[in-house]
């Protein structure tokens, strides 16, 4: 925890962004080292249900397992000091924003496309890209998302060519920031 004084790990922390973007990689790092509790929610729906998110997909379909999505979120609102790595979808509804911001700080995670497709290129666990798996593909999917993961983001983290602890730090560090800001909004308040 070095550089960082007195963080609000008791607030959750929402990595949102793209699939292959880091989530899952930077919210053990931030469980490590933070020692917050983690959810991984593509794991936990999987393990619920059963079955991988492929088969969720292709038996009941994306609109099921989206709901599926916001109903975890709002068992998780109920708990604080957690890292979450949402699903690259779960910012697209609004009702999953609402229950982010609720109980803590969404980071979105940025990668370019072609990071993007290096780190799913091997992957058959992405519905969304099975039989698309090319970087003008992820780049037109992406720009469809990018709009929303802005408007929910609370923290901006560029994650290209850095190290997962480099990324874990800065997200620390603005979270810090942001607090700092916050606190200093407040108290000059009447």
């Amino acid at each position: 925890m070095e550089g960082i004084h007195k963080v609000n790990t008791k607030c959750n922390l929402f990595l949102i962004g793209f699939m292959g973007s880091g989530k899952t990689t930077v919210a053990n790092y931030l469980k490590e080292t933070y020692r917050m509790d983690m959810v991984e929610m593509d794991l936990v729906i999987s393990k619920r249900e059963g079955k991988s998110i492929s088969d969720i997909f292709a038996l009941h379909g994306e609109e099921y397992f989206r709901g599926l999505e916001t109903a975890l979120l709002e068992e998780i609102q109920k708990k604080s000091g957690v890292v979450v790595s949402c699903g690259g979808g779960v910012p697209m509804r609004s009702v999953n924003v609402d229950a982010m911001g609720k109980s803590g700080r969404i980071v979105f995670l940025r990668a370019s496309p072609e990071t993007i497709y290096e780190r799913v290129k091997d992957s058959h666990d992405r519905p969304l890209l099975e039989g698309n798996k090319n970087v003008a593909y992820i780049s037109e999917l992406l720009e469809k998302r990018r709009e929303k993961y802005e408007a929910a983001a609370d923290i901006f983290i560029e994650t290209d060519g850095k190290k997962v602890s480099e990324i874990g730090e800065e997200i620390m560090h603005s979270l810090w920031a942001l607090e700092h800001k916050n606190k200093n909004d407040n108290d000059g308040r009447i």
